[in-house]
């Protein structure tokens, strides 16, 4: 089984690292410096980057860390993305230190986005979801639509109840903010921000989340449940009939909030 931390960039990015033994990935480095301060440290032999999509703050670090390690590089193709040595597609199938992964294409946030699973790295389902899937909430759609955003969050609604989630960014405590806003009667979303706020307060990282704990507090997989129906109607003066119309009204909420 692989072991599975954070190492901190920027002011709120997590460069997602999976080790075994002395081998490890690295998931959207960003930023090379901390990643060869830590793999300095731990005495780590970088063997395969993972980038999730071409935002600077997910990708910026590829080449320093090649030149460094000369490892292989996975991400989307399409050449938005300098460095990228294995293209991949929507349901390819690669292998990473011996466990079996599969990229989702997750339009949205980018057009290019892609979503990594796997049931056989750890002992539950993992996912890392770079900036399309949040805890509590879901990235701002800069490329995508609110159908496509939607289409793919939906992708990851079905996946097992237990499965991690892996998020490129510490936004939790904001869009539970929001988020109890959409839905100020939600029990689940009150515990859960009495539970991240303690967190936060030991400067301690709310992630991962799990898929079944996003069903209950996340408005953004709640389109079709009445309440979140009603706060986006309400929000857009709109009648929303149909579900991305809902996460559309609510993202234009979000981004205004």
């Amino acid at each position: 089984m692989l072991e599975i931390f954070p190492i901190r960039a920027f002011s709120d990015n997590y460069i997602w690292t999976l080790v075994e033994g002395e081998q490890a990935i690295v998931v959207d480095p960003g930023d090379p410096k901390p990643v060869l301060e830590t793999f300095n440290k731990l005495k780590l032999d970088l063997k395969s980057i993972i980038i999730t999509h071409h935002h600077f703050d997910h990708s910026g670090g590829i080449q320093e860390l090649k030149d460094q390690f000369n490892c292989d590089v996975y991400g989307p193709g399409g050449g938005h993305i300098q460095g990228i040595s294995s293209p991949l597609t929507d349901n390819e199938e690669f292998e990473l230190l011996g466990k079996k992964f599969i990229a989702l294409s997750t339009p949205g946030h980018t057009i290019d986005q892609l979503a990594y699973y796997s049931e056989e790295a750890c002992s539950e389902p993992i996912l890392f979801c770079g900036d399309t899937l949040f805890s509590a909430g879901c990235g701002r759609i800069f490329e995508g639509t609110p159908l496509q955003m939607h289409e793919s969050i939906s992708r990851f609604s079905i996946l097992p109840k237990n499965t991690k989630v892996y998020c490129g960014h510490e936004y939790t405590q904001s869009n539970l903010a929001f988020a109890i806003t959409v839905e100020p009667d939600n029990q689940f979303i009150k515990d859960k921000i009495e539970e991240v706020d303690k967190l936060r307060q030991l400067d301690k990282e709310t992630l991962p989340s799990d898929i079944g704990s996003e069903l209950k507090i996340n408005p953004f997989m709640r389109c079709e449940e009445k309440t979140v129906i009603d706060a986006a109607a309400n929000y857009s003066g709109n009648e929303l009939k149909e579900t991305h119309e809902v996460l559309g009204a609510i993202r234009d909420w979000k981004d205004n909030f």
